[in-house]
């Protein structure tokens, strides 16, 4: 491992992976010795397009000649960003129309946050519990895993958790709620899918009380489970829809939209109601709008469903206990959290990338780009088969 990454670059673990990356293309990211390593993650679902997709680099560089930055965001018309929020309102139902873009998803879940409090007048938010939402203050606040909040206290006041997938936790919503935040499906807890009609009826709550609904859909956004966003597989609208992750095919960015009616209460009473001012950058903004053009234009949204059954056929094995998950956003459930661990690890030895999931310490995540080709998804099935084959021994 590098010393002076060790020495001079902040570390969130005192385990990092440490793995010296030379560069990264398509499915695979390669090291400093020049060996190619299959990637299953996908910078945790964040290159929904594999490694530099020609079209998005391309953008990127034709930007890049003309301007960065050049003012805070909302103050000029930038092309790249109004071409970007104009699409995303042409593929998205009414009312969702207006596109507030930031830098990450943690700073979207922030502003989606002040967004429905300012809207509606009212200061408790409702969030599940075993939800990530990002690690800034305000995303933290939505965390019910007190390990992990307890240090950083005191955090935004006035969030009340409920069960996800729980009927009878939905009486918690009253019209003191100024919003639900969920994600609309539980990645840290396990990639774990809504039941039934139970995100219907949290809409259905939360119109009867006035309250807004706010959907995370940082990871599984732009394609990954088979729809353009998750919610599509439901029958509902939230009213404020979070974004991020693979929106720039590897750049940092974040967005939430909502109406018009709703997204303008951030201009008045008081102005700026929330500012930022990389947000809406002209390059990575180039980079979404490239990448949402080929995600319409390609049919790799469809393949994903077909992508997951290829997964599910060949994953195979006494040591999982089962995979959870929609599309290309998958999850391992192995019998304990030491062959979980052990997994990850000794898969990394052979050349594939895998990873872990923040709550559900059981779980390997499965998150390769949505470019993944089939060859690719059996050559990572027989690593991963191999692997737990030995385990047995």
């Amino acid at each position: 491992m590098d010393k002076d990454f060790l020495k001079y670059q902040a570390q969130t673990t005192t385990t990092p992976l440490g793995l010296k990356v030379a560069y990264a293309k398509g499915s695979y990211i390669y090291d400093t010795d020049g060996r190619a390593h299959l990637d299953f993650v996908a910078g945790v679902s964040a290159c929904g397009l594999g490694h530099c997709h020609p079209r998005v680099v391309k953008a990127i560089k034709r930007q890049s000649e003309k301007y960065l930055h050049v003012m805070v965001y909302g103050e000029y018309a930038q092309g790249p960003a109004i071409d970007l929020t104009r699409m995303l309102a042409a593929l998205l139902p009414d009312p969702l129309e207006m596109t507030y873009l930031v830098n990450s998803g943690t700073e979207a879940i922030e502003g989606a946050i002040k967004l429905a409090r300012r809207y509606t007048g009212r200061s408790e938010i409702i969030a599940a519990k075993n939800a990530y939402h990002g690690n800034t203050m305000g995303s933290l606040s939505l965390m019910s895993c007190e390990e992990q909040k307890a240090p950083f206290r005191p955090l935004i006041p006035d969030v009340t958790f409920v069960q996800f997938n729980s009927l009878e936790d939905l009486q918690k919503i009253s019209k003191r709620t100024a919003a639900v935040v969920l994600e609309t499906i539980q990645g840290g807890a396990g990639f774990i899918l809504p039941e039934a009609d139970y995100l219907l009826n949290v809409s259905r709550k939360c119109k009867e009380v006035g309250a807004l609904l706010i959907l995370d859909e940082i990871q599984p956004g732009f394609g990954r489970t088979g729809k353009l966003f998750a919610y599509e597989h439901y029958g509902i609208v939230p009213d404020i829809l979070v974004m991020g992750k693979s929106m720039a095919s590897g750049l940092p960015v974040g967005g939430f939209t909502s109406s018009r009616e709703i997204m303008l209460s951030l201009s008045r009473n008081p102005a700026l109601g929330h500012i930022t001012t990389f947000g809406g950058n002209s390059v990575i903004a180039a980079a979404a709008l490239a990448t949402l053009q080929e995600l319409q234009e390609s049919n790799l949204i469809e393949l994903t469903l077909e992508k997951e059954q290829q997964f599910r056929r060949r994953l195979q094995h006494p040591l999982i206990e089962e995979i959870r998950g929609k599309g290309l956003m998958l999850a391992l459930i192995m019998k304990d959290s030491e062959t979980a661990n052990r997994l990850v690890m000794a898969c990394s030895d052979r050349g594939l990338v895998l990873f872990w999931l923040l709550f559900e310490k059981r779980a390997v995540r499965i998150s390769p780009p949505m470019t993944i080709s089939r060859e690719e998804i059996d050559k990572g099935c027989d690593i991963i088969l191999e692997v737990l084959r030995e385990f047995q021994q």
